[in-house]
């Protein structure tokens, strides 16, 4: 399912309880400097991250000044985050001109304790290659390391390398509760392009080797991974992100099912290997 760009004037995008990804939680927002937002989302586990701007961060009474620091896009620089526990109230203040902040979020019940990501705490990865079209990198904000520390919220920014190239290949899915071949975690995506004009093509194939669906994704777009293969790719002569939002039905560890027609790829692909076990 495609969302496209919109003013959303601080409200949700997916909100609690969404039909298609009943497990995630994603809202925009967007700051002038002064300027306060507060949140508190019953049921759901959340994610603070500056895409660009700086901000402080309340949450529960606990401070977490200067979060953030990109000034152009989300290329210029380090992600930071804070972990805001389910139904916990949570105030943003914008320290900068202007700021543009991803609250990302999963269902989740238990109350847990707030904390602070900073840029020397993220877990990076980088794989692929160019000669397969594959070259990526990953930037963890809530993965492997905070494991013990969170429910079942995965948020990660992922980045092509070079100027065009596919990225979710070989093609995989993770719509249902099979362990352990499978696990169910509800994904939305959140895409920015360099220079922003570029676009690219996010699929979503329901069947191994049976047509589905394409969506043309443009700079702001949403996608909600409902089910389904999905695999995505940029235009030649362009740069592609995505915030990333994994929630899992019942653990926080992704399994995910590669698409059998595709597999064997797992093999071709330098460092994939290391990259699927990062997802944790």
């Amino acid at each position: 399912m495609h969302i496209a760009p919109f003013d959303n004037l601080n409200k949700p995008i997916v909100d609690v309880d969404d039909q298609r990804v009943p497990l995630n939680y994603f809202n925009i927002v967007k700051l002038s400097r002064g300027q306060v937002f507060e949140y508190r989302v019953p049921g759901y586990e959340t994610c603070i991250v500056p895409a660009t701007g700086v901000v402080d961060i309340n949450v529960a009474g606990v401070d977490f000044k200067s979060l953030g620091g990109r000034r152009e896009d989300v290329w210029d620089g380090e992600p930071e985050g804070v972990y805001v526990p389910t139904n916990t109230q949570a105030q943003m203040v914008c320290q900068s001109d202007e700021a543009e902040v991803f609250v990302a979020g999963a269902k989740y019940d238990d109350v847990l304790e707030p904390f602070v990501v900073r840029a020397e705490d993220i877990d990076r990865v980088q794989y692929g290659s160019d000669d397969t079209k594959t070259h990526r990198k990953i930037k963890h904000i809530l993965g492997q390391k905070q494991h013990g520390k969170v429910g079942r919220l995965l948020v990660s920014e992922l980045y092509t390398v070079g100027q065009g190239g596919w990225s979710g290949f070989p093609s995989h899915k993770h719509d249902t509760d099979r362990l352990p071949d499978e696990t169910r975690h509800d994904e939305t995506y959140n895409f920015r392009f360099r220079p922003n004009s570029g676009s690219g093509l996010q699929m979503l194939q329901r069947v191994d080797n049976q047509p589905g669906d394409a969506y043309h994704i443009v700079d702001g777009s949403t996608i909600c991974i409902d089910n389904g293969y999905h695999p995505c790719a940029v235009l030649p002569g362009y740069e592609m992100y995505y915030f990333t939002i994994l929630g899992g039905f019942s653990q926080r560890s992704l399994v995910q099912y590669f698409q059998p027609t595709h597999s064997y790829q797992v093999e071709t692909i330098p460092g994939i290997k290391d990259m699927i076990a990062k997802f944790k």
